[in-house]
């Protein structure tokens, strides 16, 4: 298990290092630069600007500067277009509404996606299984911008508890986290469902009838814990994609999330709050990841 912890960190390292690199030097060849306005600005106002950002030196220079201050500082940069506004204040003021709205989503998935491909499995082309099929293939299609507003109308005209917009009540999270769960739990469904049929094909629980073993106790202590292996291994990616916020869930629901940052982010071209979001979310997926990889270690006694 250390072993396979210590091999997985150090490849989680060696993708962010790639990733903060690719991403520095990719932001630099968008066109125009942070200072682009549709009044020009006078040139020597420009310089002293580029240069009170470090915008002026080159870009080896920049790059290098910007890894030293990242790696003993825990730097990320300020907020070129606001003062005094540094990038770790912009996450550090989103990331909790974004983690809990990815919380609840999860919640909600889980509850859904994984009962319904267990159930689907188990009764094999019964009605229960296709319907499980048909809302895994609904779930999928409809993308979130179409479940959004189709729950808030719904909310707004016959749910008079719920509000449609804002983030200051639990009651809040409702709608958004329903709209970003949906999704997730059709896709876990399917691989339930799949991972479950594979399992309950296994000469061990075909044994396991033979020997009079009743059906709830070959579900619960044999087959759940190989069968949910591929529904493991997309909760964690999965996880991590959730918390870094949606722009169409949150411009919805008017959510202070992280979503609208990185949007806001590209338009204005922010290049440190980029190069943050970035990072924040590539050590998002790294250590969703590496918790799924720990998981699908214990599940599977192959893998150790």
């Amino acid at each position: 298990m250390l072993k396979l912890f210590s091999s997985r960190f150090l490849q989680g390292l060696l993708t962010l290092f790639v990733l903060v690199t690719l991403t520095f030097f990719l932001v630099r060849l968008m066109p125009g630069s942070p200072y682009t306005a549709e009044k020009a600005v006078p040139e020597h106002i420009l310089k002293e600007l580029k240069a009170s950002s470090g915008l002026d030196q080159p870009s080896l220079v920049q790059y290098g500067l910007y890894l030293r201050n990242l790696v003993f500082r825990g730097d990320m940069g300020p907020l070129i277009k606001k003062d005094g506004v540094s990038v770790y204040e912009v996450i550090s003021d989103s990331f909790p509404v974004s983690l809990v709205l990815g919380l609840a989503s999860m919640g909600i998935a889980l509850m859904i996606g994984i009962p319904a491909g267990v159930i689907a499995a188990v009764k094999k082309n019964s009605p229960a299984d296709f319907a499980s099929l048909a809302f895994a293939m609904i779930g999928i299609c409809l993308p979130s911008f179409v479940i959004g507003p189709l729950l808030a109308v719904g909310a707004g005209l016959h749910l008079h508890s719920l509000n449609v917009a804002g983030w200051s009540s639990p009651t809040d999270w409702i709608l958004p986290a329903i709209t970003l769960g949906l999704p997730t739990a059709a896709y876990l469904a399917r691989l339930s469902r799949g991972g479950m049929l594979d399992v309950l094909s296994q000469d061990y629980i075909r044994t396991a009838r033979a020997k009079g073993v009743p059906g709830r106790k070959i579900i619960t202590r044999h087959a759940l814990k190989g069968g949910l292996i591929p529904a493991v291994a997309f909760i964690g990616p999965a996880f991590a994609a959730m918390i870094s916020g949606s722009f169409v869930i949150e411009t919805i629901f008017q959510i202070p999330g992280m979503g609208q940052h990185f949007v806001n982010a590209a338009t204005d071209r922010e290049f440190f709050l980029i190069q943050g979001l970035v990072l924040f979310y590539g050590f998002l997926i790294v250590a969703a990841n590496l918790m799924a990889d720990l998981a699908l270690v214990a599940l599977n006694p192959r893998l150790r």
